[in-house]
């Protein structure tokens, strides 16, 4: 038998910018139906689980047919929810995708997947997508990753990384981290137990908490996987022009 691939989507009904947000309305579709929908595209996963602290999200996910599990509401962040979920399940990798993330990308998925796959080595990987307007490299809501020439994830920020003391030699600013991780269900039950780190705390990055404790995590370069992530009701305006395009033909969204 293969490698068993869960996808879990940790949805939580608290946001300080924008609450309830996972059943806010995207095209008369609840935002986490649309993540849910598109990760289902992924034919290397073997199942799809949505993992929330809310009774209302829960309904709402039961209602489209999809799989829901109920979890603490103490979790620190997503990726800790996402480890209660997998310690209910038989799987030896485990996606974490943002329930914020309506129009995520199934290559890009595929992509973080299949680096998992081939180094044997890693215990969880990532994503990132080329910065070339320099406001997207400044802003602070927009996570920078450098990476070593391995590939490997030297540090996560939301300033501009790296700093050009000059312009940059090419129309690449820097790397836009995605929020898509794949683990080894050992590693991810491992994470959730380590202590939470001076920097994940500055910076407000759990990632950072791996390489705080020494493990690696890999990136790979990947599509434009996320579009748009929904934070704010700004996010939510543009979400809905986004798709009002697609349906216009101006953008692949379906």
């Amino acid at each position: 038998m293969g490698v068993r691939v869960l996808a879990v989507i940790p949805a939580r009904f608290g946001s300080s910018r924008l609450p309830g947000k996972p059943l806010a309305l995207i095209g008369g579709k609840p935002m986490i139906q649309r993540v849910y929908e598109r990760v289902r595209r992924v034919a290397e996963i073997d199942s799809v689980v949505v993992g929330t602290d809310d009774d209302r999200i829960a309904h709402q996910v039961r209602a489209f047919g999809g799989a829901v599990v109920l979890t603490s509401v103490n979790h620190r962040c997503g990726t800790d929810r996402v480890a209660e979920v997998a310690r209910r399940y038989d799987a030896e990798i485990v996606l974490n995708v943002q329930g914020d993330m309506p129009f995520v990308e199934p290559q890009a998925i595929r992509d973080v997947l299949s680096l998992l796959r081939k180094k044997a080595s890693l215990p969880m990987a990532t994503a990132k997508v080329p910065i070339e307007e320099r406001a997207s490299w400044e802003n602070p809501h927009v996570v920078k990753v450098v990476t070593d020439s391995a590939g490997n994830a030297l540090y996560f920020s939301r300033r501009p990384i790296p700093f050009w003391r000059d312009s940059p030699p090419s129309r690449i600013w820097g790397f836009r981290h995605l929020g898509l991780y794949a683990f080894r269900r050992s590693f991810l039950l491992l994470f959730s137990q380590l202590d939470p780190t001076p920097l994940e705390h500055a910076e407000g990055l759990e990632q950072l908490r791996a390489l705080e404790h020494g493990y690696q995590i890999g990136v790979v370069e990947t599509v434009d996987g996320v579009g748009i992530e929904v934070n704010s009701p700004e996010d939510l305006r543009s979400a809905e022009e986004f798709l009002e395009r697609g349906a216009r033909g101006s953008v692949p969204v379906v």
